[in-house]
């Protein structure tokens, strides 16, 4: 897939938590073709401290408005900045990056409605699940989103989830949702077909082992450290059944059989 370098239009920076920002960006041409799971690198200006660009997820497409959505947690210096940002402001991205989730899973799938996949997310590793939900449900399957939090306030954009499939809650303080962690809730009672998952790598290796227990695929997108989103500067790197290879260029999805996570 090309890789563009595009100065995209800020349209609007929602708050969407205290540490959380929704950035719109779009174009006055149309978009380039982005796959759930991918992601953009965004050059971080009038910062005397941030070199580096900043590895965001793909949010949500919205192709109607020709938007792109970049949910981005304001952790240091560089995301700081990203959250600054106002309607109007110009923010350069190279994009998109990365393999995405696969969806041929459920197109393959005898019955595309009967197609049942989980998407289990913590944190602002929720992000691409979005998009991805959408996906799914315009190919006809019924996603159940299954988002963990340490609080009800840290559970990000419910609503948006709500549109496209079941949305089920944890929480670590059991303020909203069943109290625990995401493998603990009791929908994992049901059967799913595939699981897609994102967030804190614990948590990740948690579903993993799970969808092992279970004998159900799973893909992971990987939240490792990148810097350059091309493969060259190799501080991506994890450890696969086939030797080392960088997140942001074979990754960052990866089904969790090709990982090591399971020794």
């Amino acid at each position: 897939m090309k890789k563009q370098l595009l100065d995209l239009k800020v349209r609007q920076v929602e708050r969407i938590s205290e540490k959380h920002v929704l950035i719109r960006l779009t174009d006055d041409h149309p978009l380039p073709h982005m796959m759930p799971g991918q992601f953009v690198e965004a050059r971080v200006d009038h910062s005397a401290t941030t070199f580096l660009r900043r590895p965001i997820s793909i949010c949500f497409v919205d192709e109607a408005l020709n938007e792109l959505w970049l949910m981005v947690a304001m952790i240091g210096e560089g995301t700081r900045r990203l959250g600054q940002l106002h309607a109007g402001d110009t923010l350069n991205c190279l994009l998109p990056l990365g393999n995405g989730f696969t969806l041929s899973a459920a197109t393959t799938h005898a019955s595309s409605s009967a197609f049942r996949p989980v998407l289990v997310g913590g944190g602002v590793g929720v992000a691409p699940l979005l998009y991805l939900g959408a996906m799914l449900k315009r190919q006809g399957a019924e996603p159940t989103f299954l988002l963990g939090a340490r609080t009800a306030v840290d559970l990000l954009m419910l609503n948006s989830f709500k549109q496209f499939g079941r949305v089920c809650l944890t929480t670590e303080d059991g303020s909203a949702g069943e109290k625990g962690f995401v493998t603990n809730h009791s929908v994992l009672q049901e059967h799913f077909d595939y699981i897609y998952t994102c967030g804190p790598t614990p948590m990740m290796k948690a579903v993993a082992r799970y969808a092992t227990s279970k004998g159900v695929a799973c893909e992971a997108s990987l939240e490792n450290m990148m810097a350059c989103g091309l493969g060259a500067c190799l501080c991506c790197v994890e450890k696969t059944v086939e030797g080392n290879l960088c997140v942001c260029k074979e990754g960052p999805v990866f089904n969790v059989k090709r990982l090591l996570w399971q020794n």
